[in-house]
């Protein structure tokens, strides 16, 4: 472990151990160096990174601060790792899909609310009226997804999938463009999710996610086992 590394677990055992809680100002740099017995340049990289890291952020004019530390925030740059995922990695990136947002959409079913519940229907609707326009439909189909996690009203588990799926809508847009018969199934997968949400029922809302998810992971594989077919760098299909 470099000095680096040491500094920045040491302000992170800070935070931990609830000494410097959400929202704390950090004492000047020279004062935290000397009370972690560290040079005043090691303490400054460490801060740089745990900027990064969405733990603490500068405040121009006033000083460094613990962040809120909510899930959203700390996983921020989960979406952004995952665009650089390929090849086979992206097989493995379905598998943590197929474990999570199933499980997810049964736990929807059992806490969604009316006015929850409408905005799903809602982004349903217009998946269906959009089954010729390509983007516009992967557009709505983020957005059905989005809502429906959300309705778990789990924040941990709505930023860990947000960060596995949202940023990969023009790999949607990409397989609308190469399967021009995507969008009916699509949205049959999509009308069956809603149908189990609106019913409360978790087990056949897991199942339809499940069969969802499941045929994302078929065409993906697929289309890597092609040798003719090359997945562009940065395209997540999900």
């Amino acid at each position: 472990m470099s000095l680096t590394d040491k500094a920045i677990s040491r302000i992170r055992e800070m935070v931990l151990s609830g000494e410097l809680p959400p929202g704390t100002k950090l004492l000047p740099e020279q004062q935290l160096a000397d009370e972690l017995g560290m040079s005043r340049n090691l303490v400054r990289e460490a801060v740089k990174a745990l900027v990064v890291a969405r733990v603490l952020e500068i405040r121009r004019g006033d000083g460094t601060y613990v962040t809120s530390l909510e899930p959203g925030l700390l996983l921020e740059g989960l979406g952004s790792a995952v665009e650089l995922l390929r090849g086979n990695t992206l097989l493995e990136l379905t598998e943590v899909r197929r474990l999570f947002e199933p499980a997810a959409t049964g736990l929807a079913a059992a806490r969604i609310s009316d006015d929850q519940l409408l905005e799903v229907r809602r982004h349903l609707d217009a998946m269906r009226a959009a089954r010729e326009d390509v983007e516009l439909l992967n557009h709505h189909d983020a957005a059905f997804h989005r809502a429906v996690i959300a309705a778990t009203g789990n924040a941990t588990l709505v930023s860990l999938l947000d960060g596995i799926s949202s940023r990969t809508l023009r790999a949607r847009i990409w397989r609308g463009l190469v399967d021009e018969n995507v969008s009916g199934p699509t949205v049959a997968e999509h009308e069956a999710i809603y149908t189990a949400l609106a019913v409360g029922d978790a087990a056949l809302a897991e199942a339809a996610a499940l069969m969802h998810v499941n045929t994302t992971e078929k065409w993906l594989r697929e289309h890597l086992e092609r040798e003719d077919h090359e997945i562009p760098p940065g395209v997540i299909v999900v």
